[in-house]
């Protein structure tokens, strides 16, 4: 599995102000709804009940929601840069700035979690999040996150 079969060129963002957790979730649910037709309301409402079960901020300003979905035959993405990070009541305390929101099909089962664990260890990755946090262009945002962490050569 890639992050390309994942994510829609169009789900790539960078935004402005989003003064809360319940506001960003409310863009990502319009952002799913834009690219994967999946309804807004029934998309906040999975990310919130979600959240509700423990925090999806994983620290060093980067938050994983994830949601599973009636009615969806495949997992999909959105992400999202803030220009101002908020309080996302991530482990290390630290507000968020980079979100990756994955939506999965009520079967998928093991395939979220190894799509979790791909967005996990793309954003878990120092010189993804600082590559994404000096751009602005959404283009650029997608061909960063695309190109993953750097690998070592030998």
């Amino acid at each position: 599995m890639d992050l390309i079969e994942i994510l829609h060129p169009d789900a790539v963002r960078n935004t402005q102000s989003v003064g809360s957790k319940k506001r960003l979730f409310q863009d990502l649910a319009a952002m799913s709804a834009q690219n994967y037709g999946i309804s807004p309301e029934v998309a906040v409402e999975a990310l919130l009940e979600r959240e509700n079960l423990g925090p999806t901020g994983v620290g060093r300003g980067v938050a994983l929601p994830h949601a599973r979905l009636e009615n969806l035959n495949r997992i999909v993405g959105c992400f999202i840069k803030l220009d101002r990070p908020i309080d996302f009541d991530a482990v290390d305390r630290q507000p968020v700035d980079l979100v990756f929101a994955l939506f999965a099909p009520l079967s998928s089962g093991v395939e979220h979690l190894k799509a979790l664990a791909l967005v996990s260890r793309t954003l878990r990755d120092p010189g993804v999040c600082l590559k994404l946090r000096n751009n602005e262009d959404p283009g650029t945002l997608l061909a960063i996150l695309l190109e993953g962490p750097a690998s070592v050569a030998a």
